[in-house]
């Protein structure tokens, strides 16, 4: 504990010592780097991460929003470091650069996701071919995409070829063919590799392919009018038909396409989702007004940071290496450093760049679009965790299926008063609101926990039928009360049994250090009681499975307590009542100025007579009336 301690010192010495200007911060583990970022102000941003003086360990702002993936980032820091930077855009483009090296576990990052295919181009050579491929390398090519479908980019690469016939041999056999290939004799190529075609004129056919790809089609379809005129006007009439009917199948493309900006302009619109701690960013392809295309990309736990700087982060990487760069990039956010984005932006695209979160007009419908669209991939995405978690539970809790159906139940008291009980349902790994129910502990006097979970468990199993009994039942805490548990659910009448023998019943006891029975190994944790094994299972931070027992487990008790409070104000409003001369406006001064019933049982009259309205007299008689009542 020592040794925790003295780094989470230095963590708030750094933190005090940092300069307020722009650089990038670098979160450090035992072994690994966990994080890192970019800052207009590093001392400002490497605070917010931690509580309100700056202090490790005290995760504030979206740490305190109950994400576990916040939470495990700012409790493994063991140390920050920092990197200077005399402006935004070179933070900017450090960040990236470290991104790259390091491959940090909590940044989102843009993997080269062999599920999806992308259009290549090899600009890079004399002739270049064309050509569909899973694999995105730094090879000086040109990509387009990913595209979801294999199907629809090979069928976009057929109908380029028929307007643009490129070559599509590979390196070896182009530079072995002789003669044209079959391709030549349809018309899908021009047979750069027989020397059919000269360098220029198939130059120009590859900036074509280029334009169309990139959504630049009613640019394509000026400049292809221009050369077909200027081919007619010299008499090369086979030319101008040739630009004629290529004029024609771009324009059959364009009337398919929906018209979603009447400016015309090129426009990225991102739009953004996040659901627990995963994340979302849809991105919409504006070309020309047009829309002609969208991308989702999803984050499993990308959401241990704020959603801003996530954003920020990816469009750095977005934007890496060849990309098209678009007139506008609409965002749903405002980012740190948006000005330096917009300047690293301008600089790749040789023209200025504008980098806006719109406000009103047809932007900010591009970006409602897109959030949209971002929503539905992240539920997706949550819908295919979901079903992962509790697949992965099953094998965690030695179930024989996976559970469908889990309720988890708590209590809550305070000293045995306002006793509560409450269950929450889940269904594949979703909160089943409907099935939740709450209950007012009816017959236990004190705080004996163990007979309170016994009647809630009685209460909601014995009038149960088979098809009303789940498949995994979860208390909270220990073997007393995955005993108690156990008892219940074997004294339910033959009617009245789960549907399988082994409807699987777990207890999860809080965190605490924990002594293995004869290894003499220590284990720090929360911890899972089963039936019939002796050493409980320890939770692991980064399983699926564990994340849900967690969020079930997490979600009874805020259940149980949100409704034990609110019994427990209305006693102590009601003891109150009856005293003579308290209205409304008097009880509530005296809760906040003393906090609950027992606080204002403990003090004095001199303390009482504090309260703005409360006279001597007064409160001289709340001392009587409360020293002569118990509490309920």
């Amino acid at each position: 504990m020592k040794i925790k301690e003295t780094a989470k010192e230095t963590i708030n010495e750094k933190i005090s010592a940092l300069p307020a200007s722009p650089g990038v911060y670098i979160m450090k583990g035992k072994t690994e780097i966990l994080y890192i970022g970019k800052a207009k102000n590093l001392r400002s941003r490497v605070r917010s991460y931690f509580g309100k003086s700056g202090s490790a360990g005290q995760p504030a702002g979206r740490a305190g929003d109950g994400r576990y993936s916040v939470r495990y980032l700012v409790k493994k820091v063991e140390d920050i470091d920092t990197i200077v930077t005399t402006s935004e855009k070179e933070a900017l483009i450090l960040e990236d650069t470290l991104l790259k090296k390091h491959r940090p576990r909590y940044n989102i990052r843009l993997k080269d996701d062999k599920t999806y295919v992308s259009i290549k181009l090899t600009v890079n050579e004399r002739f270049p071919r064309i050509a569909v491929t899973r694999r995105v390398r730094d090879d000086g090519g040109r990509y387009f995409g990913p595209h979801a479908s294999a199907r629809m980019a090979r069928d976009t690469v057929k109908f380029l070829r028929r307007i643009f016939p490129l070559c599509v041999c590979t390196a070896h056999e182009f530079r072995n063919r002789a003669r044209p290939c079959l391709d030549y004799q349809l018309g899908l190529c021009s047979a750069p590799a027989s020397g059919l075609v000269s360098e220029e004129a198939y130059k120009e056919l590859v900036d074509g392919a280029v334009m169309f790809l990139e959504g630049r089609n009613r640019e394509l379809t000026d400049r292809l009018k221009r050369k077909m005129r200027e081919a007619a006007c010299a008499r090369m009439y086979e030319e101008a038909a040739r630009l004629r009917d290529r004029i024609r199948s771009i324009e059959a493309t364009l009337e398919g396409q929906s018209v979603l900006c009447a400016s015309g302009m090129d426009r990225d619109a991102f739009g953004v989702a996040e659901a627990r701690d995963d994340l979302a960013i849809t991105v919409l392809f504006i070309r020309e007004g047009r829309l002609v295309g969208t991308r989702d990309f999803t984050f499993r736990g990308g959401g241990a940071v704020p959603v801003e700087e996530n954003l920020g982060s990816f469009l750095s990487q977005f934007y890496r290496g060849h990309r098209f760069v678009p007139e506008e990039v609409l965002i749903p956010v405002s980012i740190d450093g948006r000005e330096a984005m917009a300047d690293w932006l301008s600089g790749k695209k040789g023209k200025k760049v504008c980098v806006r979160k719109p406000a009103r007009g047809e932007g900010r419908k591009l970006v409602q679009l897109a959030g949209a669209n971002a929503q539905e991939a992240v539920k997706r995405l949550k819908a295919a965790e979901e079903t992962s978690a509790v697949e992965e539970l099953k094998k965690r809790l030695r179930l024989s299926s996976p559970p469908e159906r889990i309720e988890a139940f708590d209590m809550s008291n305070t000293g045995g008063k306002y006793p509560v009980g409450a269950m929450v349902a889940f269904t594949r790994g979703v909160p089943d609101r409907a099935r939740y129910r709450l209950y007012r502990i009816q017959t236990v006097t004190g705080p004996d926990d163990y007979a309170m979970m016994k009647e809630v468990l009685s209460r909601r199993y014995e009038s149960a039928d088979e098809a009303d009994i789940p498949d995994l039942v979860v208390v909270d805490g220990g073997k007393g009360q995955l005993s108690i548990a156990l008892d219940v659910m074997r004294g339910l009448k033959p009617t009245s049994r789960p549907r399988r023998p082994d409807a699987a019943v777990v207890a999860l006891a809080k965190e605490k250090v924990f002594r293995e029975t004869g290894k003499g190994r220590e284990h720090r944790g929360e911890r899972v009681y089963l039936k019939g094994v002796k050493e409980p299972v320890f939770l692991k931070e980064g399983s699926k499975g564990d994340l849900l027992l967690r969020r079930i487990r997490d979600e009874a008790h805020r259940f149980a307590v949100g409704y034990h409070r609110k019994l427990r104000g209305k006693g102590m409003a009601s003891m109150l009542e009856d005293i003579p001369g308290i209205g409304r406006k008097r009880r509530i001064k005296l809760f906040e100025r003393f906090g609950d019933l027992d606080g204002i049982k403990r003090a004095s009259v001199e303390e009482l007579t504090d309260v703005p309205g409360v006279t001597a007299g007064l409160a001289a008689a709340i001392k009587g009336s409360l020293s002569d009542n118990k509490r309920p």
